[in-house]
């Protein structure tokens, strides 16, 4: 790879990807990854489509096991982790497709996020109880919501929220794990130029409290947002490096920037 790994090494990493391989049948959907994301950066994985970056997002978040290769966070081996063992850890991720509790309202999704992040399921909290008997959970979920500009919709329904705004209460949903990193997936996945802007103004507000890993197809929020970059072609790790690093190199531009980009 022509470009740098920037200042950080791995031993000084949040996350360490180190040879992670998956396989699918005949198919080789990752081929011996390795890259380190330092604490406290916005760390973009970037590729065409088809280059195995939600795959590698999966391994990392444990919802899907490697084949080979390991996954280490905050200096501990997470590969044999199951996902939510791995949010108790401090890991968090959104989802390509937006995936929260349509008939639920906000506040309710935000609630059981809270909840969710507790290993004593069996203390105060009953799953089918009214959220209203739990006014400590209520208050951190309200101002999760108002992190977001989402505060005056607590009582909506998330079904009834436009797609942005599903996007930004997703990204809710995993912050109120409080993690210490947080794996987007296409944030702006299916978002319109306003709503898009929007998320880029959040991502930007929360790199400053949280370390972000973000897979996203909109170069122009890519090159404003990230600290460093990864390059995904074909299951192969081409390049890892600073966004003017990135841009220049030749296989990053044939394979996915383009030739004149």
């Amino acid at each position: 790879m022509a470009c740098s790994d920037g200042a950080k090494s791995m031993s000084e990493s949040l996350l360490v990807i180190d040879g992670i391989s998956r396989h699918f049948g005949g198919v080789t959907a990752l081929a011996e990854v390795s890259f380190s994301v330092a604490a406290g950066e916005v760390h973009a994985l970037i590729g065409p489509n088809g280059a195995g970056k939600t795959t590698l997002i999966h391994q990392i978040s444990g919802a899907q096991r490697p084949d080979a290769g390991r996954i280490v966070f905050c200096g501990e081996d997470v590969t044999a982790l199951p996902m939510h063992t791995r949010v108790q850890r401090g890991m968090a991720r959104s989802w390509q497709i937006t995936n929260v509790f349509n008939r639920l309202t906000l506040l309710d999704n935000v609630v059981l996020a809270v909840k969710g992040r507790q290993r004593d399921w069996g203390s105060g909290f009953r799953f089918w109880q009214p959220v209203d008997d739990e006014q400590a959970l209520i208050d951190e979920a309200r101002c999760w919501l108002a992190e977001v500009g989402l505060g005056e919709r607590e009582r909506s329904l998330a079904g009834s929220l436009a797609h942005g705004e599903q996007r930004q209460l997703e990204v809710v949903l995993a912050l109120a794990t409080k993690p210490k990193l947080l794996l987007l997936d296409e944030p702006m996945a299916g978002t319109g130029p306003e709503e898009s802007e929007r998320m880029v103004a959040l991502i930007g507000k929360l790199a400053r409290h949280v370390t972000i890993l973000l897979v996203e197809h909109d170069m122009d929020a890519v090159f404003r947002l990230a600290d460093r970059l990864s390059v995904l072609v074909g299951g192969r790790l081409v390049c890892t490096g600073l966004p003017d690093e990135v841009r220049a190199h030749p296989e990053v531009r044939r394979a996915y920037l383009g030739e004149d980009a």
